[in-house]
């Protein structure tokens, strides 16, 4: 998937669907009008972007105490926070921020693996990726004699 952009609106609207099925499935969740549905979108990629976060870092004993719970908790409560402060959103209580929570992570977690998949199996060239530059030793290796590396046209962990 390219970056910028184009990432930003389908990662809105993977956000989107994951709050409708929400409130389709969770009973004390309500979106009266898709405007809401939008500024709630916009919102809650503020706050998981901005106050989230934040609220990590200082709440990470209790996230490590609690095993990751603390990170359902968190999530609730951003939620129940755009439920208040969002006009046609209703979130009933935390129990049913919980349930919303849990239901945009799981709808985020299928639709980004299912679209990571496809960008993955898009055909490539047959021919690889090109040889760097070399070290200006005129030659067809590096200038220690070593081969240039070539990089590999996968996603790396960094730890």
């Amino acid at each position: 998937m390219n970056t910028g952009f184009p990432q930003l609106i389908i990662r809105w609207l993977v956000l989107a669907v994951g709050v409708t099925v929400a409130t389709h499935l969770i009973p004390g969740i309500a979106c009266e009008t898709r405007t809401a549905l939008f500024v709630v979108v916009l919102l809650l990629s503020f706050l998981n972007a901005i106050l989230r976060p934040i609220l990590v870092f200082f709440t990470l004993p209790f996230i490590v105490a609690t095993l990751g719970f603390g990170m359902v908790v968190i999530n609730a409560l951003l939620f129940l926070l755009v439920g208040r402060l969002v006009e046609g959103f209703y979130v009933s209580g935390f129990w049913a921020a919980v349930g919303g929570s849990l239901i945009v992570s799981a709808t985020n977690y299928l639709l980004g693996s299912l679209l990571r998949g496809s960008a993955a199996r898009q055909p490539r060239s047959r021919l690889g990726p090109p040889n760097p530059p070399s070290g200006g030793s005129g030659g067809s290796g590096a200038a220690d004699g070593r081969r240039p590396s070539r990089k590999l046209d996968s996603d790396v962990i960094d730890i």
